[in-house]
């Protein structure tokens, strides 16, 4: 075999998780070897200044999370393709042979795609990304949004904030309608349009063509059933993820939404953990599994993959937050943040400042801090107050893999 190498902790991914990872295991084992294999090009940076920060004004040097300083061998632009549980080995798309002591799975999520409109459009998820929009923005002036989203809501706030003409299409009836009560959502469509985003709510794009350098996209509302034509400089998708399990997959642990790791952040494999967005773990505080896409579970449960890696197993039982820019709105969210539980808005100005609890059950199971700032700890302390669900049991850790 070619390349071969070992170290005693191995981390496949490249990102925010990976990094605090590298950092759990300095905290126990300032002289282990660290391998980590990324496939992106660039090494581990901080992610949502993408979308935030770096269209205020941010330089792009302020992303990097300098992670080359701890002391691992960064194995970069080369994804990892074969993993072997017996053999405790990865190998590479060059065929490299990475063996390892422990090993971590970072691996994160990929983007759903749309069926057309080819390399034109921008699943907007990486450095790369970010600059490819920039250089689109740079040449061009009329920009399409897919999606109501996070991504979409963000970047969309981003482009317009550029001077860019912005056109959202999503098919829910609102911004944010799977987070947000619907009278907020609702709320959120006139605000963006008073900021000057033209917004397409309940509707859907059914093609998208080439006509040199623009793009034309085929919309149908899907009140009306009526159609029209879009003609656009560039196109930006946030239409969802889904967690790259497939290393998993092929050396049989177990997987459900994700890689399933118990309270030490261990998948079916003794030796084998799983942190950040591809981990389906336990949250004691709302009794069940979850799968979180956000920065603040990435770096907690990264640093405690990493602390037991190196020996020191804690229980992770964090439960984590999410925010987000929205012009001159802002929020933190903690817990179940989701349209289908039970909502009651709580605004000192209704829609520019409140509080919005989601309860199911009769539990209190998130809160929505919209425009409520320092309120985090709080309201983490409200959500894990309540016993555990009466019934609800964490499973059985997961039998080794031979």
């Amino acid at each position: 075999m070619r390349d071969q190498q070992r170290y005693d902790y191995l981390i496949v991914g490249g990102g925010m998780a990976a990094d605090a990872a590298i950092r759990g295991i300095r905290d126990i084992d300032p002289e282990g070897t660290i391998g980590l294999i990324g496939a992106e090009p660039d090494p581990p940076y901080k992610r949502p200044p993408l979308s935030k920060k770096l269209w205020q004004g941010k330089p792009v040097e302020s992303v990097w999370l300098k992670t080359e300083r701890l002391g691992v061998d960064l194995h970069l632009g080369q994804p990892a393709r074969l993993l072997d549980p017996r053999q405790k080995c990865v190998v590479d798309e060059r065929g490299a042979t990475y063996a390892f002591g422990t090993l971590l799975l970072a691996t994160g999520v990929t983007p759903l795609r749309l069926p057309f409109g080819g390399y034109r459009v921008i699943y907007y998820r990486t450095l790369q990304d970010y600059h490819r929009l920039r250089d689109e923005a740079s040449r061009g002036q009329r920009f399409a949004v897919i999606g109501g989203g996070f991504i979409g809501s963000e970047i969309a706030a981003a482009l317009r904030g550029e001077g860019k003409e912005v056109v959202m299409i999503f098919p829910e009836a609102g911004i944010g309608s799977r987070l947000f009560p619907p009278d907020l959502a609702l709320f959120l469509n006139d605000f963006y349009r008073e900021h000057g985003v033209e917004v397409l709510a309940e509707s859907t794009v059914k093609g998208i063509a080439e006509q040199g350098d623009e793009l034309r996209l085929r919309v149908r509302d899907g009140v009306t059933e009526s159609a029209r034509e879009l003609v656009v400089d560039g196109v930006v998708a946030g239409i969802g993820a889904r967690p790259n399990i497939e290393l998993a997959l092929s050396a049989g642990l177990a997987v459900d939404n994700g890689i399933v790791v118990d309270r030490f952040l261990r998948t079916s494999h003794p030796d084998i953990y799983a942190a950040g967005d591809v981990a389906s773990f336990w949250q004691p505080a709302l009794a069940g599994r979850r799968r979180v896409e956000h920065e603040d579970n990435a770096r907690t449960m990264g640093r405690f993959a990493g602390q037991a890696m190196a020996g020191q197993p804690v229980p992770y039982t964090h439960l984590p937050a999410f925010y987000s820019d929205l012009f001159d709105l802002g929020y933190e969210a903690v817990g179940d943040v989701d349209s289908r539980c039970e909502m009651t808005a709580e605004w000192e100005e209704p829609y520019r400042k409140g509080i919005v609890s989601y309860r199911l059950g009769g539990r209190l199971r998130g809160e929505l801090l919209w425009n409520v700032w320092g309120e985090v700890d709080a309201a983490r302390a409200r959500i894990a107050d309540p016993a555990p669900l009466r019934g609800a049991r964490e499973p059985q850790e997961s039998a080794a893999v031979a």
